[in-house]
């Protein structure tokens, strides 16, 4: 579980010519990780400290940023409770099997590649003025669902993995439950979120038979999330919570759009924007062979139907629209089986 021998050069390199040799030992192991003990031989006597780490899956410690969100916290924490043991610094393996130190930072910063093209969000609103969808449009929904089919092929076998994927997507702060809680108090009622939440809870037991479903994802695949160079051609931004889910994540992020634009159009679905759903649905399920989407997809509808009608992300949203929204996820959520052919009786 830990690299003894990386571990010991690196105590040797902190307490410097103090430390004469520097011997490991495992003092015991619980449901969440194993402690070590560091002994240190120096000149005057001995010094002794522990290394603790976590297992790689389950309890949300399953990527290393989980672990390292939970160490790092715990450096954080640690000297401020009275009597408390206190944390010395959160420690990184890094591939080469050198350890380093990533703790003590007040804030931590991603960088990364400047991304050239146009979000898809300008082809949403184009949808507007069409009845029709150009070939231009067919094409990219064409390189969409061709490129989602081709990274949910790459599968896993992991229950916690799934269950996690769908639990994240109620109570996760960033998902349904938290997206609820940055409403504006009296956008929509208490009692109202909590129904949707309850629905959900309720899809999770649904959903558990079905973790063979794992697979690679995007995450968070909404429009302003892809760039587009050309009709085939784009660049994505901005993967979250992890690499594998459920495909109905990605498959919802993106289409929940083409509803939430014709609604705010023409307070149904029509036009474009009903051509585009009905192609995205038939090239994916064709491409993916993933027959049975349509049957789990309900509670991902849910958080992104969340997301669409809070005014904090789309401010301009009416109260009749976040209403059709709201009419669209509790129906969606009532239904055994997402049905396209329906959505304006959802809506309804």
């Amino acid at each position: 579980m830990i690299n003894k021998k990386s571990i010991e050069t690196y105590m040797l390199k902190l307490l410097g010519k103090k430390a004469l040799s520097v011997h490991i030992e495992k003092l015991g192991a619980g449901v969440q990780g194993a402690g070590f003990l560091i002994d240190v031989k120096k000149k005057d006597g001995h010094e002794s400290y522990v290394i603790k780490g976590l297992y790689p899956e389950g309890l949300e410690h399953d990527y290393p940023a989980d672990r390292a969100g939970v160490f790092l916290l715990d450096l954080e924490e640690f000297q401020n409770l009275p009597r408390h043991v206190r944390a010395i610094d959160v420690l990184a393996e890094k591939k080469n099997g050198v350890i380093q130190s990533i703790g003590g930072g007040k804030e931590y910063y991603l960088l990364m590649e400047k991304a050239e093209g146009d979000h898809y969000f300008h082809d949403l609103q184009a949808f507007a003025g069409r009845d029709r969808l150009e070939i231009s449009d067919m094409e990219k929904i064409q390189a969409l669902s061709s490129y989602l089919a081709k990274i949910h092929s790459v599968k896993k076998e992991s229950k916690a993995l799934h269950w996690r994927k769908v639990r994240d997507t109620i109570g996760h702060g960033e998902c349904l439950m938290g997206v609820f809680d940055t409403y504006p108090d009296g956008i929509l009622s208490y009692e109202e979120m909590a129904e949707i939440e309850k629905k959900c809870v309720d899809w999770r037991a649904r959903l558990k038979p079905k973790y063979r479903r794992l697979c690679q994802v995007h995450g968070d695949f909404h429009p302003g999330n892809i760039w587009f160079q050309n009709n085939r051609d784009f660049i994505l931004l901005d993967r979250s919570r992890g690499p594998w889910g459920d495909a109905a994540d990605d498959v919802t992020a993106l289409t929940i759009n083409y509803i939430f634009f014709s609604i705010r159009c023409f307070g149904r679905l029509e036009g474009a924007y009903r051509e585009a759903l009905d192609l995205f649905y038939s090239k994916y399920v064709n491409q993916s062979g993933d027959y049975e989407l349509l049957e789990v997809v309900a509670p991902f509808y849910a958080f992104r139907g969340a997301v669409v009608a809070n005014p904090v992300f789309y401010p301009d949203v009416s109260k009749e629209n976040r209403q059709m929204i709201m009419n669209f996820v509790n129906a969606v959520l009532d239904d055994n089986s997402f049905r396209i052919d329906k959505v304006n009786e959802y809506i309804g």
